[in-house]
């Protein structure tokens, strides 16, 4: 079975990009260009890892991604949180993201790290 990669970027090339690359390799992906309704993106989705941008409509990646890992039913799901900021280690730290992601990233990086986070599930 397909394991689902949900990604929150409010940039449709990252999304166009991103869908192409891991569709490619096999997996389910969804897309959303806004983070207010996490909970139930995630509850429709039923995603197995999370890709989240730090500037995204309308909260945020930071209260998006709190959000998520508050809610009993899904604070297990893995978000990795990629960002062009410089701080993106801190910002992930905050907003409780299980790895990070910077952009521009290498493709081979984020293959290993999603098979990484999804072994590690």
């Amino acid at each position: 079975m397909k394991k689902t990669i949900l990604i929150f970027d409010d940039d449709v090339n990252i999304l166009e990009l991103c869908f192409i690359i891991l569709t490619d390799w096999g997996y389910h992906v969804e897309v959303s260009e806004t983070s207010h309704d996490i909970i139930e993106k995630v509850s429709k989705v039923n995603p197995d890892a999370i890709l989240m941008d730090n500037w995204i409509p309308e909260i945020g990646g930071i209260k998006a991604t709190q959000l998520l890992k508050s809610h009993p039913d899904y604070k297990h799901i893995p978000v990795i949180y990629f960002s062009a900021n410089n701080d993106i280690q801190s910002l992930a730290k905050i907003a409780g993201a299980d790895a990070i992601l910077a952009k521009p990233f290498d493709l081979d990086e984020l293959e290993n790290l999603i098979k990484s986070i999804l072994k590690a599930k």
